[in-house]
Formats: C-alpha cells, sequence, structure tokens
C-alpha cells in the first residue's frame, strides 16, 4: 500500500468568488444578524414618514411653502441616512440633529420672524379673515327679511347649517364654510331635514348647545358682502348684512352709514383719511419697527433699560450668593472632625428637593403683608411691605432664590472639594502654607475648574428666572409711567411674557424682538465666560 504524502510548502487551491457571489454573501450576513432590528428601523421610518406626509398635507393645504419644503427635504434626508449604507455615524446623530432643528433652531427662527411683525392683539390672522370678521362684526338683521327654513346637522363634531330657500333649493354651510347647493337632502314637505353623511341634531341637543348655534353666522356666497344667515332658534334663519362694504377691486372698505372709506394702508389695518383704524387686522412684515420702538421710544425705552439693569444685578447676585453660601457648607461638612455631617448634608439639599415654583408660592404667603407669617409670628404683627415695596421686593427675590439655590452649589462645591487629591494639600502645608494659603492658591483655583461652566449656566438660569418672579411678586410693584406692563421686580423674562399674554392689548411681535435681544445678551455672555474660562484648564 502506498501512502501519498502532500508537500506542505505546497498551498490550497483557493476558490474565487465572483462578484454576485459576494454580494450575495453581505446581504445573507445582514441578513441572518439583523432581520428583527430592520423591520424595526422600517416600522419606525413607517411612523415617521406617515407624520410627515400628514405635516406635508396639511402644510400645503395652508400654503406655508417654506415650512412645506424644509420638511419634504428633512423627511428625505431622514430616509436615506437610514437606508443607505456607509452612513454609521450619520444615523446615531440624525435623531438628535431632527430634535435640534425643531425645538431649538425653528423656535428661534419663528420668534426672530415674528419680531418682524406687528402680530398681535387685532393683527393675529390673514386679510381675508380680517375682512370676514369686520364684515361680521358690523352685521343687521335685514327688515322683511325672508324666513330660510333651517336643519341644524352635525359632521366630526361641527354644526352645519342645512338651508331651505324661500325658491326651494337646498344648501349647506357653516362658519368657515359658505353655503353650497346640494340636491341629495331628504325633504319633509318644503323643508329639508336631513343629508347623507351628516346627522341631524334633534331639539334636545339644539336647547343644549343653544349659545354656540345662535352666535353661528354661514354666509350666502363666497363675497361676504351678499350676507349671512342667523338663527335665534334653530329651526328658522334670517338674512342678515353688514353695515361694512368690501370693494375687492380698490381694495377698501366703506361704511354704508357714515360712507367713511377705509383703505389698505400697509400698516395691516384698513385706515381711514384721519388716522383711524378698524380691527380687527391683519398680520404684516413691518421690518425692524419693532426694535425701533424698544429703543426709541420713551414709554418703553425707560423701563426697559431699568429691566435689563435689574435683570443682570439679579443673574449676578444670586450667582454670588448661591454660591458663597454653598461654597462656605461645604468646607464646613467637608471636615472629617465634623459629626453627624451625613445628616446635616441631608438638610442642606431639602430645599433642593422641593419644586421651586411652589417654593416661590409658600415663601409669597409667608412674606405677606397682613396675614403672613414673617410678620405675624416673627415680627411681632408689623406690617412690612416685602412683595409690594420696590426695593423689599427685590431684597425678597434675592432673599427666596438665595433658600431655594445654595443647596445645588451647595452639592456641586462638595463633589468638587472631594476630587482635590489631598497631596496636594499635604505638600503645601509642608511647605509652610497656612488653611486660607491652602484654599485661596490651590482649591479654589482647582475648584473653579469644573464650577466656572455650571457658574455660567446658573447665570444663564437665573437671567430668565422666570418662575421665581412670576410667583413671587409677579413683577410688581406696577410701573403706572410706563408704556408696556411693566413693574419694579420684573426681569426681562418676566417683562416679555406680559407684553406677549397679559393685558387687553397684546403685543407678539414686541415680545419676540425682547426675546431675541434676550437671547443675543445670554449667548455673547456665555461665549465671552467659555472663552475665559479656557484659562483655567492650564491648572490641570
Amino acid at each position: 500500500m502506498q501512502t501519498s504524502t502532500q508537500n506542505p510548502n505546497e498551498s490550497t487551491p483557493k476558490v474565487v468568488e465572483s462578484k454576485r457571489q459576494k454580494r450575495a454573501g453581505r446581504i445573507a450576513d445582514h441578513a441572518s444578524g439583523g432581520v428583527t432590528a430592520l423591520l424595526v428601523k422600517i416600522g419606525m421610518l413607517a411612523v415617521v414618514d406617515a407624520i410627515a406626509v400628514y405635516a406635508l398635507f396639511i402644510l400645503f393645504l395652508r400654503q406655508d411653502w417654506v415650512i412645506f419644503a424644509v420638511v419634504l427635504v428633512i423627511t428625505a434626508l431622514v430616509n436615506l441616512v437610514y437606508f443607505k449604507r456607509g452612513l454609521l455615524p450619520l444615523k446615531y446623530l440624525a435623531p438628535g440633529l431632527v430634535f435640534l432643528l425643531i425645538f431649538q433652531v425653528f423656535v428661534i427662527g419663528y420668534t426672530a420672524y415674528i419680531s418682524f411683525t406687528n402680530y398681535g392683539t387685532g393683527h393675529n390672522s390673514t386679510k381675508e379673515d380680517a375682512v370676514t370678521a369686520l364684515i361680521q362684526s358690523a352685521q343687521y338683521r335685514v327688515p322683511d327679511s325672508p324666513t330660510y327654513g333651517l336643519t341644524i346637522v352635525e359632521q366630526g363634531g361641527a354644526f352645519n347649517f342645512l338651508v331651505t330657500d324661500p325658491d326651494g333649493d337646498v344648501s349647506i354651510g357653516n362658519t368657515e364654510t359658505p353655503l353650497t347647493e346640494v340636491s341629495n337632502a331628504e325633504m319633509s314637505g318644503d323643508k329639508a331635514v336631513s343629508l347623507s353623511g351628516y346627522n341631524s341634531v334633534d331639539f334636545t341637543d339644539i336647547v343644549a348647545n343653544q349659545d354656540a348655534i345662535a352666535a353661528m353666522t354661514v354666509q350666502i356666497s363666497d363675497d361676504p358682502n351678499d350676507g349671512a344667515l342667523r338663527t335665534p332658534d334653530g329651526s328658522s334663519a334670517y338674512l342678515y348684512l353688514s353695515t361694512l362694504s368690501f370693494d375687492e377691486a380698490a381694495d377698501t372698505m366703506t361704511n354704508t352709514e357714515t360712507g367713511v372709506v377705509y383703505a389698505d394702508t400697509g400698516n395691516g389695518a384698513f385706515t381711514s383719511p384721519d388716522g383711524e383704524e378698524i380691527l380687527p387686522g391683519w398680520s404684516v412684515v413691518v421690518g425692524a419697527e419693532n426694535y425701533v420702538t424698544a429703543f426709541t421710544d420713551e414709554s418703553i425705552r425707560g423701563p426697559l433699560l431699568s429691566v435689563t439693569a435689574w435683570t443682570f444685578a439679579f443673574a449676578l447676585l444670586s450667582v454670588a450668593t448661591t454660591f458663597i453660601l454653598g461654597l462656605f457648607l461645604a468646607i464646613v461638612f467637608n471636615d472629617m472632625r465634623m459629626r453627624g455631617r451625613k445628616f446635616y448634608r441631608v438638610l442642606m439639599i431639602l430645599p433642593y428637593a422641593f419644586p421651586g415654583f411652589l417654593g416661590a408660592l409658600v415663601w409669597a404667603g409667608m412674606l405677606n403683608k397682613d396675614f403672613g407669617f414673617v410678620n405675624v409670628a416673627l415680627l411681632g404683627g408689623a406690617e412690612i411691605p416685602w412683595l409690594t415695596n420696590e426695593w423689599l421686593a427685590k431684597f425678597s427675590i434675592l432673599f427666596v432664590n438665595l433658600w431655594l439655590g445654595f443647596p445645588y452649589m451647595f452639592l456641586v462645591c462638595t463633589g468638587a472639594l472631594q476630587s482635590i487629591p489631598d497631596e496636594l494639600q499635604e505638600a503645601a502645608k509642608m511647605d509652610g502654607a497656612n488653611p486660607w494659603q491652602v484654599f485661596r492658591r490651590i482649591k479654589f483655583p482647582l475648584l473653579l475648574v469644573s464650577i466656572a461652566p455650571l457658574l455660567i449656566a446658573s447665570f444663564a438660569f437665573n437671567f430668565n428666572n422666570f418662575n421665581l418672579i412670576y410667583m413671587l411678586t409677579n413683577g410688581g410693584p406696577r410701573d403706572a409711567s410706563a408704556g408696556i406692563n411693566v413693574g419694579a421686580s420684573d426681569i426681562l423674562i418676566s417683562m416679555v411674557y406680559k407684553v406677549a399674554f397679559s393685558g387687553a392689548d397684546r403685543d407678539y411681535g414686541l415680545a419676540s424682538a425682547f426675546s431675541i435681544i434676550i437671547f443675543l445678551i445670554v449667548a455673547i455672555i456665555s461665549i465671552v465666560s467659555f472663552r475665559q474660562t479656557k484659562a483655567l484648564e492650564d491648572l490641570n
């Protein structure tokens, strides 16, 4: 028998794979390792795409072409990132980038856009809506108006008028859509009583919704000058015309009783020759008018400067007082010789565990002039106006903020102090340094390395500490001489809130301009401060 031997120097023949085989192998490996992950990815993308398609449909109907294009591009990019190979970093970054664009970039950009408009009370819609609202606001019932047979029908929770006119024609409409003629209504005698796709409202439901139905105004046609129908009882409707007439060709609104003609002067409202405006108007771009008003109108510029000065003082003093107290307590309770340190530390952080807005609300009651605990129990019935006097209100705000804020500084300073190596302190003591020198030249500089960014963040937070101001003093006492709703203890963010949402006249455009100013101030201060703190990195 002969035994065949193989020369170990001879290599085993290699099998050459074709491109198709390599591709099939990669697909098989991918499929065998991640079918579940692939299905999950497809399912999540399907949800995202469904939401995007719905948003695109709504934007298309509203003709918001800029936002439509942005949503379309972002959706396409997201699908490209997750279906294309080789973009692994973007697969992890894409969700964060999308949320950043939606909740940060878009919000700031939209606020900036609003700051260049007159958007606010009386100017919060389109010109078409303003024309309709003006005509409807001046309507009166036509004397001897023919009676229209009416059946209230409902679809999707919205009431509609199913109207039979004196000639027997049947139409349907609501407050948003003018009457449209229909031919498939079910008749009872000479009155339409139901329509396919709608639910007829019975008498009981009409009585239950009497106020809403009586307030409905349904236009006869697309031309608001043709009048509208209204009903007092839900069974009959009557024609109402308006004392205002809109001339689309001349772009004017005429009061038929006085003959005064109001023209569109480009300011977002119909204006008479003597400057009288009729509201509501509509939102238009006014350029930098809001910014010019903020800095040139004396009734606004004065309060703005005083509020800005107080805002800087409040933010700086808040950071300084909370940091000093927190650092002092951290040094005290970091001493190994103190007994019960853990118990005291728990007590120190209790204000931090209490919700800030509730803490401010409790202190507002305790500092009440007439029945507050501080005046009644601690000061023997004194009537000190802690929250209604300008300077006492500011002192109270700083004191309450100190109570709410020092536990945070206590925690971070404790952590920073415990991270400093003991060898550095021992070496300094061996070189003859006393405790104060050890703290000033070693502990404090090393402490600032980790604490400085937190101090900057704390400044930015207190610069916009709306909850404390709103809950404690609501910005009071009120400055009666100011051209805007502002008080002595208001900071910029609470002033913006009042301009936008308080009072009868709400000026969103001016409030947005203030918001952009605040954003720029905080951004500049933060950038400069973070650059300055880079010098502390050398201490590492």
